[in-house]
């Protein structure tokens, strides 16, 4: 028999997956939009490429740390879950 909190935890773990799905499809929509007006900053002179380099090795060098304080946030989230995996899909489709 399926239980109060069985039902709760499958529907906790689906939003987050859609959640996070919509996240990641923003994340790589802004990426683009941001590759978009460098390249165009750099193909009017605006900006030159090796601005554009220092600012990818600082950029690096802050993923970096961001990146080890966002694994401790990944421990929480149900990814081995059938549900969060089905919600991630639909959020990274939809979102």
């Amino acid at each position: 028999m399926i239980s109060t909190t069985d039902v709760v935890s499958l529907v906790i773990a689906f939003v987050l997956g859609l959640l996070v799905g919509i996240l990641i499809k923003k994340i790589f929509q802004i990426g683009i939009v941001i590759l978009a007006i460098i390249i165009i900053l750099v193909a009017i002179g605006a900006v030159s490429p090796s601005t554009i380099e220092h600012g990818l090795i600082t950029l690096g060098q802050e993923a970096s740390k961001a990146e080890s304080e966002a694994s401790s946030y990944i421990k929480l989230l149900p990814y081995n879950s059938i549900v969060f995996i089905i919600g991630l899909v639909i959020g990274l489709i939809k979102g």
